[in-house]
C-alpha cells in the first residue's frame, strides 16, 4: 500500500547518525526538517550530505526542509537557570537588564517588548504555561503581576495573547541562514512568524538573490497571520499549521477549527500544507502513542493535510524509528477510511487559463470515472502532479522526471511518488512506452492495468504538458 500522506521528521541528536537515518527512511520518512535555531552553517551542510547519503542507500528520494529560526521573543538566562513564581507575585521583564535573572526580574532577548505592551496586556510564557498581566511600563521595564505561576527557566518564549508583537519575521541571522539553505539546495524554506504576505515576498527575494530554488513555506503561528491568511498563502508555495505558538496566541480551543480552515484554503489555492507540533509528543519517552495522538494524526489526514510532522519526537526522543512506524500506520488506516473523492462540481466548473492545468484536471476526471491503477505524469517542473495532488483521486500519482530538484520537491505532495526517469527518445509515444516499461519493472503496475499518462509535446521542457493518454499496460498497437 502506497501511503498518500507524507511524513516530515525533524533532525537532532537522536537522528543525526546515518544508520539511524536509514532506519527512519525505511520506516517512512519522506522529508527531513533541519531546524536552523540550532547548529552552524557547517553542521547543516554536513547534515544535508548525511541525509542524501542515507536516502541513496535506501534507494529513496528524501526532501529537505530548512526551517528559519525567526525572531527570538524570549527571556534571557537566570542565575540558577530557573525560578519558581507564585500567583500574585510581581515580576519585571526588563529590556535593558544585562545580568542574570533572579526572583525579581529577568532580561529580554526582545528589546521592543516595552513598546508593544501596555497596562492590561496579557503575556503568556513557556508555551502558555505561565500567565502575566502587565500592570505598567516604566521605561525599559515591563511590570507584571503573575496570574498563573510556575517554573520559569532560561530562554523561554513570550507570546502576547491575541497577537501584536512587532518583531520582523526575518532577522539578520535568518538572512544569513537563507544563504546556507541555498547552498545545501534545500527543497523547502520555512519562514517563522510571518505576519503578512510581504514577509514571504521579502524571503523569496532574498532566497532568489542567494541562488536558491526552494519552495517557500509560511509557518502560521501568529494571531495576525490568521487575519492575513489569504495574502500569506498567495505569497507562499506551502504553509505549516504550527499549532504550538498559534494555540498560545489564539487559545487552544480555536486551533482544530483553524487547522481545518487553513488546510482547505491552502488546497483550494493549489498550495501545500504540513500539520505540525506535538503530534506524537508522548512518544518522546514512550514506545507507543496515546489514543488522543492517534486521533490527532488521523484527523489531520482526514482534513486533507499533505504531511504530518514530528519535532522533538525524532530530534531528541527515545523512539525516533518507532514514532515514524506508528505515524505511517495511522496515516494508512485513516486514508482507507477517508471518503471516496469523486472530483467535485467546483472542479468541473472551474475555468483554466493554462493547457497543462486542464490536462492535469482531465487526468483526475478520467481516473475518478474509470478503474485506473495509477496516474503517471512525465514532468519537468512538477506543476502537473502538484495540481493533481490538490484533489484526492484515490489512486497513486507517479511523478516521473529526470530532474533531482523536482524529485525531491514532490516528496511533500500528498499522493505523489517521485520516480527518476529520463526517456532517451524525443518521440512522445516512445517516451510513454519507456515510462510504462519502467513502472512495470518497478512492479508499480502490472499487465492489464489501466493508467492515465500525461506528457508534453516538447519533451524535456517545462510547462508544455498538453497530452493525456489512457493506456492499458502491455497493449501495444503499432502507432
Amino acid at each position: 500500500m502506497l501511503r498518500r500522506t507524507k511524513i516530515v521528521a525533524t533532525l537532532g541528536p537522536a537522528s543525526n547518525d546515518q544508520k539511524v537515518l536509514e532506519k527512519m527512511i525505511r520506516a517512512g520518512v519522506d522529508l527531513v526538517r533541519m531546524n536552523f535555531s540550532h547548529g552552524s552553517a557547517e553542521d547543516h551542510m554536513k547534515r544535508a550530505e548525511t541525509v542524501r547519503a542515507a536516502a541513496k542507500a535506501c534507494g529513496r528520494t528524501v526532501g529537505i526542509l530548512a526551517d528559519l529560526q525567526g525572531p527570538k521573543i524570549r527571556v534571557r538566562k537566570f542565575e540558577n537557570d530557573k525560578i519558581v513564581l507564585n500567583n500574585g507575585d510581581t515580576f519585571i521583564l526588563d529590556a535593558s537588564f544585562e545580568g542574570l535573572g533572579n526572583q525579581e526580574r529577568v532580561g529580554l532577548d526582545y528589546k521592543e517588548l516595552p513598546n508593544d505592551v501596555s497596562e492590561g496586556t496579557v503575556l503568556l510564557l513557556n508555551d502558555g504555561m505561565l500567565e502575566f498581566h502587565v500592570t505598567g511600563v516604566k521605561g525599559t521595564q515591563v511590570i507584571c503581576k503573575v496570574v498563573r505561576g510556575g517554573v520559569l527557566s532560561n530562554n523561554k518564549g513570550i507570546n502576547r495573547k491575541g497577537g501584536g508583537l512587532t518583531a520582523p519575521a526575518l532577522t539578520d541571522k535568518d538572512k544569513e541562514d537563507i544563504k546556507t539553505a541555498a547552498l545545501i539546495k534545500a527543497d523547502y524554506l520555512a519562514v517563522s512568524f510571518p505576519r503578512t504576505g510581504e514577509d514571504m515576498r521579502l524571503a523569496r527575494e532574498l532566497m532568489h538573490a542567494a541562488g536558491g530554488k526552494s519552495f517557500l513555506m509560511a509557518k502560521i503561528e501568529r494571531a495576525e497571520a490568521i487575519t492575513a491568511l489569504g495574502d500569506i498563502i498567495d505569497a507562499s508555495d506551502a504553509i505549516m499549521v504550527a499549532r504550538g505558538d498559534l494555540s498560545v496566541e489564539v487559545g487552544d480551543a480555536a486551533v482544530p477549527g483553524l487547522q481545518k480552515r487553513m488546510i482547505k484554503m491552502a488546497r483550494d489555492k493549489n498550495r501545500l500544507v504540513i500539520t505540525a507540533t506535538q503530534m506524537m509528543e508522548s512518544m518522546i519517552t514512550n514506545p507507543i502513542p496515546t489514543r488522543a495522538e492517534v486521533s490527532d494524526v488521523a484527523n489531520a489526514v482526514l482534513d486533507g493535510t499533505d504531511a504530518v510532522m514530528l519535532s522533538a519526537e525524532t530530534a531528541v526522543g527515545d523512539y525516533p524509528v518507532e514514532t515514524i512506524e506508528a505515524m505511517a500506520r495511522i496515516c494508512l488506516k485513516a486514508e482507507a477510511e477517508g471518503e471516496d473523492h469523486m472530483i467535485d462540481r467546483r472542479t468541473i466548473s472551474q475555468r483554466f487559463s493554462r493547457i497543462d492545468q486542464s490536462i492535469a484536471m482531465s487526468a483526475l476526471f478520467a481516473a475518478s470515472h474509470l478503474k485506473v491503477k495509477a496516474i503517471v505524469a512525465l514532468t519537468q517542473s512538477g506543476s502537473t502532479p502538484l495540481w493533481m495532488s490538490r484533489m484526492n483521486a484515490g489512486v497513486p500519482i507517479f511523478a516521473m522526471t529526470p530532474l533531482p530538484e523536482t524529485l525531491s520537491k514532490v516528496t511533500l505532495f500528498s499522493g505523489v511518488h517521485p520516480i527518476a526517469f529520463k526517456s532517451i527518445s524525443k518521440d512522445q509515444h516512445q517516451a510513454l512506452h519507456d515510462a510504462e516499461e519502467e513502472l512495470v519493472r518497478l512492479k508499480l503496475v502490472a499487465k492489464g492495468d489501466l493508467m492515465v499518462m500525461t506528457i508534453g509535446e516538447a519533451i524535456g521542457q517545462s510547462g508544455h504538458t498538453n497530452t493525456m493518454k489512457i493506456v492499458k499496460v502491455g497493449d501495444h498497437h503499432k502507432h
